[in-house]
Parts: C-alpha cells; structure tokens; sequence
C-alpha cells in the first residue's frame, strides 16, 4: 500500500488561492499518472484537509479507480449511521487502535500513522504561520516525515522567497 499512497497534512487555517488549487490538482494528477498512486489519507480539522478532500473528489471523476481514506483521531468506535456518512465523502475510514490512549497527542499520532503508510506527503506549512507560542502540529508531522524520508511536496510556493 504505501508505494501507491500519499496524505495531505497542513495547518488549520490557509490562504486559499486559485494558484494554490490549480498546483494542487497538478501535484495530485502527476502522482496518479506518474507515480501510481491510487490511495490518499486524510485527516481533519484543517481548511487545507478540507481543500484537497474536495480536489481529490474531483479528480476521482477522472480517475475512478483513486481511493480517499479518512483516518480519525476521533471516535474510535463509530455507529452504522456515522460511518454511512463518512462514506459519502471517502471509500474507507479506520481509527488506529495504537493511538487509543494517546490523550493530547491523538493527532500527533495520527499524522504519523498516516505518513507511516504514504510513500508521499503533501504539506501545506507556512514558517510565518506556525504559532510562536507551541510547537506546530503541521511542524512536528513535517520533521517527522522528513526524518523517516518521505517524498514531501510542501506548499505554498513562494515566487520571491529566499
């Protein structure tokens, strides 16, 4: 699974452009065509998750085969009316047993649990925009994915940046 996987991780606020849409739908075309990738994973509780759900799920028109996989870090144990619902918007969704008891830290874990299962990670981190007075979730998953040599493609590009 994890050749063919990638996940979407950024922070919970963004600043949604046309530009940031169309490099996204290129990124997410490349992999499919390029790199085989037919599954992504998801999260929640961030504007960037929510953003490429909806770019995915319009590439799945063309691409019917792509898999969306929504991994909770909330409610380990759902009811039939709950998971009807999420398979509206994904084929599968599945709570990591590990992270049952990671208090604080479930989201943490959950990132990690995805990028352990991605060969690609998509990541939306704006240094500017990280908090100054915690350490970023988006951070802490960025470093960790780069430690374990994941193939990161992180947004937003700047033009001007040096």
């Amino acid at each position: 699974m994890k050749e063919q996987t990638c996940c979407f991780f950024g922070h919970r606020t963004i600043n949604e452009t046309e530009e940031l849409k169309s490099k996204l739908i290129e990124i997410i075309d490349r992999l499919i065509v390029d790199e085989n990738v037919d599954t992504f994973l998801f999260g929640s509780k961030s504007q960037f998750n929510s953003l490429c759900l909806e770019l995915v799920t319009e590439i799945k028109e063309k691409y019917p085969n792509i898999k969306r996989i929504y991994v909770r870090a909330e409610y380990p144990d759902i009811n039939e009316q709950y998971t009807n619902y999420l398979l509206e918007s994904y084929e599968e969704t599945y709570y990591p047993e590990h992270i049952r008891s990671s208090g604080r830290a479930t989201y943490v874990e959950r990132n990690y649990e995805m990028i352990n299962k991605s060969r690609f990670c998509i990541v939306y981190y704006d240094e500017q925009k990280a908090p100054t007075t915690r350490k970023s979730g988006t951070k802490i998953a960025l470093d960790y994915a780069v430690k374990h040599r994941k193939e990161i493609i992180t947004l937003p590009f700047y033009a001007n940046r040096s």
